[in-house]
Formats: structure tokens, C-alpha cells, sequence
């Protein structure tokens, strides 16, 4: 019955994504071409929401579903990985015309040919997992 609660999280997370346009390729496509703010007043939003929940976590010393702390370790230094990884990401953002929240969002609104994003989306992690001991870090 815990899942419950996050399950129906999930459903109106991708209804409101959904009704804002965050999922709409035309809406991400205007963002990489910075004709509208639309999209980047949603990131600064998602931002703004993640830094006060990370802040409530750390104060408040919460716990996980199971009862577990909650530890949140600090990024390691070094800015290089995150500038590949950000291009990389950004890149497949830009070209597919969707990050892997809004890839599921697509699928359940009936967008079946978003599969073969998500297949895409899976391969490459599982190529990152193989390389990954490869790859500078």
C-alpha cells in the first residue's frame, strides 16, 4: 500500500507535466532555438523545487520508503565529466525531442513510436555500464 502513495505521485506529475507543455517536441524544439521562455521557466521551477526539497531532506534528516536515512554525498571535484555528459544528454535532448521523464509521459498518452526512444535511451545506458570503467571520470 506504500507504493500507492508514489504511484499516484507519478500519474499527476505526468499530468502536470503533460498540461504544461513539457512534453511537447514544439515546445522543446522553441527552447533550442530560444524563442521562448516557456520551457526554461519550467527547469528554473524544477531547480528551485529540487534545491528546497534537497535542503528539507538534509535539515530534517528524513528517511527513505523503508525507513532508511537518507544520505546525500557531495559531488565529487572536477567539472569535465559533467560537461560531457551534459553535452551528450542535451544533444539526445535536442535531437529526439524528449528527456527520459517525458519519454513515459509520451508512451502512456498513446505515442507509441516514443518506444523506440526508449529503446535508444536503454541501449546507451547499458553501453555506459559495459564502458564506463573505460571512460575518463
Amino acid at each position: 500500500m506504500k507504493v500507492l502513495k508514489y504511484l499516484i505521485v507519478g500519474f499527476l506529475f505526468g499530468i502536470v507535466l503533460t498540461k504544461s507543455e513539457a512534453v511537447s517536441w514544439y515546445r522543446i524544439y522553441e527552447m533550442f532555438q530560444f524563442q521562448s521562455f516557456h520551457m526554461f521557466g519550467i527547469i528554473a521551477v524544477a531547480i528551485a523545487t529540487g534545491l528546497i526539497g534537497i535542503q528539507i531532506i538534509k535539515r530534517t534528516k528524513s528517511n527513505d520508503i523503508k525507513g532508511n536515512a537518507i544520505v546525500i554525498p557531495d559531488k565529487e571535484k572536477g567539472s569535465f565529466r559533467y560537461w560531457v555528459g551534459g553535452l551528450f544528454f542535451g544533444l539526445g535532448w535536442s535531437l529526439v525531442g524528449a528527456c527520459p521523464g517525458p519519454i513515459f509521459i509520451l508512451i502512456g498518452a498513446g505515442f507509441f513510436p516514443v518506444i523506440l526512444i526508449l529503446l535508444g535511451a536503454l541501449i546507451g545506458t547499458f553501453l555506459y555500464g559495459v564502458l564506463k570503467d573505460r571512460l575518463p571520470h
